[in-house]
């Protein structure tokens, strides 16, 4: 199965320092990084690993949804799926990821309400980043 990776350069202190990420894999993009962007309710254009973890997230959520629409005997024509990562104190000190919402709106020919609520979870459960983030707990908003 493949690899895939992406590397960061950073310099300075948490506080004050900074960094760039590279898509190794793909190498279509260098995203730049900082703390305070990371901790500020406005990121102002610099990303954050919980925006990278989210749109990895609803990437994989979608191609899941997709294939488990299929099985279930239905041809997905349009999925939306938004996932928001919150960065929240940690009790026992620093910080952590408190939660990830996944959001998912579509269509879906040959799926009822029901089956697309059926679908929509199955594929929380086993899409392989929400798999990987199974210590955090992972909301699901179905609109179908």
């Amino acid at each position: 199965m493949p690899k895939r990776s992406a590397t960061t350069a950073w310099q300075g202190t948490l506080e004050q320092g900074s960094g760039r990420v590279t898509l190794q894999s793909s190498k279509i993009a260098t995203y730049d990084v900082s703390f305070p962007a990371r901790a500020a309710d406005e990121a102002g254009g610099i990303t954050s690993p919980e925006e990278l973890i989210a749109a990895a997230h609803s990437a994989c959520y979608a191609m899941q949804f997709s294939a488990l629409a299929a099985e279930a005997g239905g041809v997905p024509v349009t999925l939306s799926v938004n996932a928001e990562v919150s960065l929240e104190a940690d009790p026992a000190g620093g910080f952590r990821i408190g939660g990830i919402v996944l959001q998912v709106s579509g269509s879906v020919e040959g799926l009822d309400a029901g089956g697309f609520e059926r679908v929509a979870q199955q594929a929380k459960d086993t899409c392989p980043v929400s798999k990987a983030l199974s210590a955090v707990p992972i909301t699901l908003r179905v609109e179908s």
